[in-house]
């Protein structure tokens, strides 16, 4: 019983630490640019790449790995979808039609090869 107390404190003391260390992060950014009447230029053409550097670390891993390792084939309906609403968007540039196309797109090749 003493190790799962213990686990569990360590545990909550990671997510303390990540919380207090987030938004002592998001609260220099605020404080460092309350000194500045604009923000400089090249920090504002890198913050232009911000979203989709996020986007894509959070939809890369989903639509490139199937059943636990990378799957770089027709088999995989994620990837499949993917690339049909990444050419959506290309084409368009409206994130409701990419939506649209990459949903019916995933649940058409789940149903045809799943």
């Amino acid at each position: 019983m003493a190790g799962t107390h213990l686990d569990s404190a360590v545990l909550w003391l990671a997510i303390l630490a990540a919380g207090v260390g987030t938004f002592a992060l998001r609260v220099s950014f605020v404080a460092m640019f309350e000194r500045f009447d604009e923000v400089p230029p090249g920090v504002e053409r890198a913050l232009r790449f911000v979203p989709a550097a996020v986007l894509s670390a959070l939809v890369a891993p989903q639509v490139l790995a199937a059943d636990g390792g990378v799957a770089l084939s027709a088999a995989n309906p994620r990837l499949l979808a993917g690339a049909l609403a990444l050419a959506v968007a290309w084409r368009t540039e409206d994130v409701f039609a990419t939506l649209v196309a990459g949903m019916g797109a995933l649940w058409l090749t789940t149903f045809v090869l799943g």
